[in-house]
């Protein structure tokens, strides 16, 4: 996983909070200016993050299975325990 795409997409999910998600397209605008090059590598860092329950992939407003995601997506910041 690269960590400086990890550290980007954790960095605007807990900017947006719990009841805001992001684009992976701003994600990968943030890396680069060149962000097509940017955008695969974006979801399959967003994918491990899922599985390692650190943020939530939505898909038209509700989370999905990290496993097989398709289509259109966002992020969002998941809460933690202690409900932050």
């Amino acid at each position: 996983m690269d960590s400086r795409i990890s550290l980007e997409i954790l960095r605007q999910t807990e900017a947006a909070g719990l009841n805001r998600s992001v684009c992976p397209t701003d994600i990968a605008r943030a890396l680069a200016s060149d962000w097509h090059s940017q955008l695969s590598a974006v979801r399959r860092t967003a994918v491990r993050l899922a599985e390692a329950g650190k943020i939530d992939i939505l898909r038209k407003g509700k989370a999905v299975p990290a496993d097989g995601v398709k289509g259109v997506i966002r992020l969002r910041s998941r809460p933690t325990a202690s409900g932050t």
